[in-house]
């Protein structure tokens, strides 16, 4: 009898789990755009530099192109404000994946064409001039140590 009173115990809580998370997605309904979720409790110039491809002065010109103010927060969006922010992103600016490809597009053809910039990319080093004497780690990777020449002896 007890085993069925358990069974029974921990199906109501998972039932009761399914129906809280239910109910917190629903109230707190993430506002997705170009498939990102912003936060709801951060101002939409804020939120909007969480997509990839939009800064602060983008975020700045999409909310005054679409009449909303910067200081209402995401979770005070109406719908219609959702839906012309998201129309605004799609027309006007290259984003997330398609902006990402792009990029990947213009390194490749850089290291097809052989110049010195794709060069450096191909071979893993600083692409914008920095020097490699000392530093350049996060591009070079960690140290590998060569061991010194031995002195002839006499």
């Amino acid at each position: 009898m007890e085993y069925d009173f358990f069974s029974y115990l921990c199906m109501l809580f998972s039932e009761i789990s399914k129906f809280i998370t239910f109910l917190f997605n629903y109230l707190l309904m993430a506002i997705r755009i170009v498939g990102v979720d912003l936060p709801q409790n951060k101002r939409g110039e804020i939120a909007l530099t969480y997509i990839f491809g939009i800064g602060r002065s983008s975020s700045a010109k999409i909310l005054d192109k679409a009449g909303v103010s910067r200081d209402l927060k995401v979770n005070e969006w109406s719908d219609d404000q959702a839906a012309k922010i998201r129309e605004i992103i799609g027309a006007e600016f290259k984003v997330e994946g398609d902006l990402r490809s792009e990029i990947q597009m213009n390194i490749k053809r850089l290291m097809d064409i052989g110049c010195y910039r794709g060069v450096r990319h191909r071979h893993g080093l600083p692409v914008r001039g920095q020097s490699t004497k000392n530093n350049a780690r996060t591009r070079k990777g960690k140290k590998k140590t060569v061991a010194n020449k031995k002195k002839a002896t006499k």
